[in-house]
């Protein structure tokens, strides 16, 4: 099975477009900007910037700040962001860079930062400080020309439901191309022989997926980040499962995502008494907490679990292995890994982008370090390129369907 590792820091995607187009001197520019850090690890973080325009419409839009701690950004998405020292540029895609009275846009990127990670509190739009009072702009806009080739912004939410297999016209023959490649390149030439892919579990089940958590760490755990782990789980795994629902005859229109275990290395660890969750102890396998090897999938591919200490029902199929300070992240049958800092850290964001990548190769999903089947398109299993699912992502995971459904009777 696949096992996908990204490097620190390449977690999200560079969508960038080149057009910026020059705005009227007069226009009266006014702006307000709300920059947030949304999840942050140990010496990086990830931010979301919102320009909301306050004054005349933009056609056009140039940001700028200074970070006042030594930052720098890695990467970024919705917009083309460049450095020079503490100064930073940030100009509008091809696609957003019309801003209408009150309208807001934004943008994401991820940084990098050595000892503190202090938010800037001053930025500027096309030369104008974002004060939200009217103003003239000190630098003029720039002009760029031709329009780029930049595809436009990823489809964040599933096309509505369809009775077969009907993508995009200009997605078919990539979709081909990454499907012969899977068919070449899987279990030695054998991808219809391998039977534990995500779907092999989930149907399995008929329609429910049990976690065990590998709390790789020596942090502390209270009952209420126990509860917050699990509902980000539940919700980020809800994006892929969404894709599939009303498709092509797949049956499930909602999937349970239960957490049934914990393996720490010391009980003392996790701060609650209840029993909604088998507890596991000490029990170090790879050097890290294992959950019970007679409840996982992993160890039991036939789906029978007849020395799970707490029944078949306690069974887990996946892993989710939170390992302090681990860069990047890696997936497969057995489940996810990522850095503890950083799924705790973005626990409450609408995209866990490294956990979204890993949980596709769970599915089967290929890696695509040494080529593209959509250039400069970018797609949240090309590893830097997209935050988050976007359409080709969707219709490679229903590809999968399309290939194995007839494995379940469908």
């Amino acid at each position: 099975m696949k096992r996908a590792v990204l490097t620190s820091g390449a977690v999200v995607a560079f969508l960038a477009g080149g057009l910026l187009v020059a705005t009227s001197a007069e226009a009266a520019v006014a702006c307000r900007v709300n920059y947030s850090v949304t999840s942050q690890w140990s010496g990086g973080f990830t931010a979301n910037v919102g320009i909301t325009n306050v004054g005349d419409p933009l056609n056009g839009w140039r940001l700028t700040w200074s970070f006042p701690s030594g930052q720098s950004v890695a990467q970024a998405w919705n917009a083309t962001v460049t450095q020079s020292g503490a100064a930073v540029t940030a100009t509008n895609a091809s696609y957003n860079g019309s801003v209408a009275t009150n309208g807001t846009v934004s943008f994401g990127f991820n940084g990098q930062f050595s000892t503190t990670n202090t938010n800037p509190t001053s930025f500027a739009v096309n030369g104008v400080a974002c004060t939200g009072s009217p103003g003239t702009p000190t630098t003029p806009p720039v002009t760029t020309a031709p329009p780029p080739t930049t595809a436009p912004p990823p489809t964040t939410s599933p096309p509505p439901p369809t009775s077969g297999w009907n993508p995009p016209a200009n997605l078919v023959s990539p979709l081909n191309a990454v499907w012969q490649h899977q068919e070449q390149t899987y279990n030695n030439g054998n991808l219809y022989g391998f039977r534990n892919y995500g779907w092999d579990q989930l149907f399995a089940n008929r329609g429910y997926i049990n976690y065990c958590v590998r709390w790789d760490s020596s942090a502390t755990v209270t009952a209420q980040l126990r509860d917050e782990i699990h509902a980000a789980l539940r919700r980020q795994y809800k994006k892929w499962m969404d894709v599939m629902v009303g498709h092509n005859a797949f049956p499930y229109t909602n999937v349970p995502v239960n957490i049934v275990g914990w393996a720490v290395r010391d009980r003392n660890q996790l701060q609650w008494t209840d029993n909604s969750v088998d507890i596991y102890v000490n029990n170090i396998r790879e050097n890290a907490p294992q959950c019970s090897e007679p409840c996982g999938r992993f160890f039991n591919q036939s789906g029978n679990y007849p020395n799970c200490p707490g029944g078949a029902s306690r069974h887990y199929d996946h892993s989710l292995w939170l390992t302090d300070g681990f860069g990047g992240g890696a997936g497969g049958d057995w489940g996810q890994r990522m850095g503890r800092e950083y799924f705790v850290n973005a626990r409450n964001s609408e995209n866990i982008t490294i956990f979204l990548h890993e949980l596709g190769h769970t599915y089967g999903l290929d890696d695509f370090y040494d080529w593209d089947p959509t250039p400069g398109q970018g797609f949240i299993m090309k590893a830097g390129s997209a935050s988050q699912i976007t359409t080709f992502d969707m219709w490679m995971f229903r590809d999968w369907w399309r290939h194995l459904k007839s494995r379940y009777g469908y």
